[in-house]
């Protein structure tokens, strides 16, 4: 597939707090640094597709807040209510409809005014999971638990993780937590959940993220080089989690394969240079790693320690920082899509990888990744 392409990715700083910005200050923000980057106007774009969430913005049809600074007056626009990356894949649709030349995507979230915990907990069967206070955190160190028993991932390559992600982050002006850790420090912070510990899980966070792509016919009118839409797919799995091996993530197993089956990639661990994956949690950097064939079951572990995903390796993950550095919910995968269109740009920076060309995105939604969606990148049409 190489018949649409991202032409401008705009994105906030993601702060712990972003005390003087509402929704739609952000959403402005954003889309018009997406615009600045593909050289284009509000008036280049033909429809808009928000993505929001009503209960991580505490209002009904959230949508709404954010239309007008999405640029959407006099233009069709719907929204989208999951990750950012999902929001991107309505879009395509649109583009590859036929009905459009160009879509704007944008996806925001401010954790800073929702309380997680009562969101996540929300999410459960209402029968017998919520009332004994199940939330996010504590599924996920279920899964985590899970997965460590059956690959025997230890609590040290967990930490190594974050050691990574948070130190890659000191390359990303735009992180919220750039730090030089080690792994002693992560496993001597606060136990949250067995076996999370604090800096184990991402922090807290606001921002936003713009995205425009454009069909093959529109693309020339962009001012940068672009970046062709390879393979995009996504998978959803059983609701309750007694129904799923949570030690394996089928759903994005099935995703990736779709993705690269489109692609036409065959040995992704070799053919990919470098990926972007939701790593709300250090586990699932690791466990998504296996799942998606970026590496052998069993080995993501063994792997980050050897150096295989840092900035300088062979195939390097999260090189932004990933979420552990910084996950404003609804953006956090749409944000992953974007940090790979600056990478095969060449754009990263300090983080920049060697020469890449073709990388991978990929985003969650639901409990302990109920459903995913993997986006397969190209610098080369």
């Amino acid at each position: 597939m190489d018949s649409a392409a991202i032409v401008g990715v705009g994105m906030t700083a993601i702060e712990k707090n972003k005390i003087r910005d509402g929704f739609a200050d952000m959403v402005w923000e954003a889309v018009n640094l997406a615009l600045a980057d593909a050289g284009m106007t509000i008036d280049d774009i033909d429809n808009v597709v928000t993505t929001s969430n009503d209960f991580w913005d505490g209002r009904t049809i959230s949508c709404m807040a954010v239309s007008d600074a999405s640029g959407a007056r006099e233009k069709n626009v719907s929204c989208v209510e999951g990750d950012g990356t999902f929001g991107a894949f309505y879009g395509l649709a649109r583009i590859l409809s036929g009905s459009y030349g160009t879509t704007l995507v944008t996806a925001h979230s401010k954790g800073s005014e929702s309380v997680s915990s009562l969101i996540t907990n929300a999410a459960f069967d209402p029968i017998y999971q919520r009332a004994i206070g199940m939330d996010m955190v504590s599924a996920c160190a279920m899964q985590a638990n899970a997965y460590m028993h059956r690959t025997g991932t230890t609590p040290e390559q967990l930490a190594r993780v974050s050691v990574k992600n948070h130190g890659n982050a000191r390359h990303n002006p735009k992180a919220q937590l750039p730090m030089a850790i080690t792994v002693e420090e992560v496993l001597a912070s606060e136990m949250i959940c067995d076996p999370l510990h604090k800096l184990d899980c991402s922090p807290v966070s606001d921002g936003c993220c713009a995205m425009i792509i454009a069909a093959k016919d529109r693309v020339g009118t962009a001012s940068k080089p672009p970046v062709w839409i390879k393979g995009a797919a996504f998978c959803t799995d059983a609701f309750h989690l007694g129904d799923r091996d949570l030690s394996r993530a089928a759903a994005l197993t099935r995703a990736a394969k779709k993705a690269f089956d489109m692609a036409g990639i065959t040995d992704p661990a070799t053919q990919v240079h470098v990926a972007e994956l939701y790593d709300a949690f250090t586990y699932q950097e690791l466990m998504w790693l296996e799942a998606m064939g970026l590496c052998a079951d069993n080995q993501a572990g063994h792997l980050l320690e050897a150096g295989v995903f840092d900035i300088d390796g062979t195939l390097p993950v999260n090189a932004s920082g990933g979420l552990m550095s910084g996950h404003p919910v609804i953006a956090a995968g749409l944000i992953r899509m974007a940090e790979v269109v600056r990478q095969l740009r060449g754009e990263a920076g300090g983080a920049q990888a060697k020469d890449p060309t073709v990388g991978v995105a990929q985003g969650v939604n639901g409990l302990c990744g109920q459903s995913h969606c993997v986006w397969v990148l190209s610098a080369e049409s």
